[in-house]
């Protein structure tokens, strides 16, 4: 009766472990967005992604307060 019960418990463990296995892989092939260029800011010079700046005479900015205070120092 043990061998039995030995047995089963095998047979449990190793298709549980393969079930592991298939949902990793399953995990692994999503697709990965690309990388997105990273710009930084003309204001405060925080490194941000492009898409999600705010852009107003050439210069790239990290949220819309920024753009409005922006001034060209010269």
């Amino acid at each position: 009766m043990v061998k039995y019960l030995l047995v089963v418990i095998v047979v449990a463990l190793a298709i549980w472990l393969l079930r592991g296995q298939r949902r990793r892989r399953r995990a692994d092939e999503r697709p990965v967005a690309p990388p997105q260029d990273m710009v930084a800011c003309a204001h405060c010079g925080v490194h941000f992604p492009r898409g999600e700046s705010m852009s107003a005479g050439g210069r790239q900015f990290c949220s819309e307060s920024h753009r409005d205070e922006y001034r060209p120092q010269r």
